[in-house]
C-alpha cells in the first residue's frame, strides 16, 4: 500500500512539473521544473529498488541541470536582467514551506510503516565473488547496469559538446 501511495505522489509531481516545464516562459523556471521531474524519476527508481539508476539519476542528471542553469545565466543578456527587482513574498514562502513539510511527513510516515529500513540492517555473512560483481555491472537484466552507463556516457558527451559550443561562441563575440 505504501508503494502505491508513493507512486501516486511521485507520478503527480512528475506530471505537474513536466507541464510546468513546458508551459512557463522563464528558462530558469523551466529548468527548475525539469529538475523536479528528474528528482521524481529518481524517486521512482528507488521505489522500484533500482538503486544504481536512482543514484545515477540524481548525480548525473542533477549535475546536468546545474550546467543548464549555468548556460542559461551565461546566455541571458545583461540588458534583460537590468531592472529586475527581487522581492520576498512571505505568502509564497509559507505555502512552499507547508507543502514541503507535508511532503516530507508523508514520505517519513510511509517509510516508517513499511519495511524499508529493515533490509539495511541485515548484513550478509558471505563474501560476494568477483564474478558475480562483474556480471552485475556488465549484465543487462534486472540489477545489472550496462545500459545506464551507456545513457550516462551519451549525456555527459552532450554536456561536454554544449560547454564547448558556449565557450566557442563567447570567444568569437569578444
Amino acid at each position: 500500500m505504501a508503494n502505491i501511495i508513493m507512486f501516486a505522489i511521485l507520478a503527480v509531481i512528475i506530471i505537474a512539473a513536466a507541464i510546468a516545464s513546458v508551459m512557463t516562459k522563464s528558462i530558469m523556471r523551466a529548468v527548475t521544473a525539469l529538475l523536479f521531474v528528474l528528482f521524481s524519476v529518481a524517486g521512482m527508481y528507488f521505489l522500484l529498488d533500482y538503486t544504481f539508476l536512482g543514484t545515477a539519476q540524481l548525480s548525473i542528471y542533477a549535475g546536468g541541470m546545474t550546467m543548464i542553469y549555468i548556460f542559461a545565466i551565461q546566455l541571458i543578456s545583461k540588458r534583460t536582467l537590468q531592472g529586475i527587482k527581487e522581492k520576498f513574498d512571505f505568502k509564497r514562502f509559507a505555502t512552499g514551506a507547508i507543502i514541503a513539510v507535508v511532503g516530507l511527513l508523508t514520505v517519513v510516515i510511509t517509510q516508517l510503516k513499511s519495511a524499508f529500513f529493515d533490509k539495511f540492517t541485515e548484513s550478509p555473512d558471505v563474501e560476494v565473488p568477483m564474478e558475480q560483481i562483474g556480471t552485475a555491472l556488465m549484465g543487462s537484466e534486472k540489477y545489472q547496469y550496462v545500459l545506464p552507463f551507456e545513457f550516462i556516457s551519451v549525456f555527459l558527451l552532450a554536456c561536454i559538446i554544449g560547454g564547448l559550443v558556449v565557450s566557442r561562441n563567447q570567444k568569437e563575440e569578444e
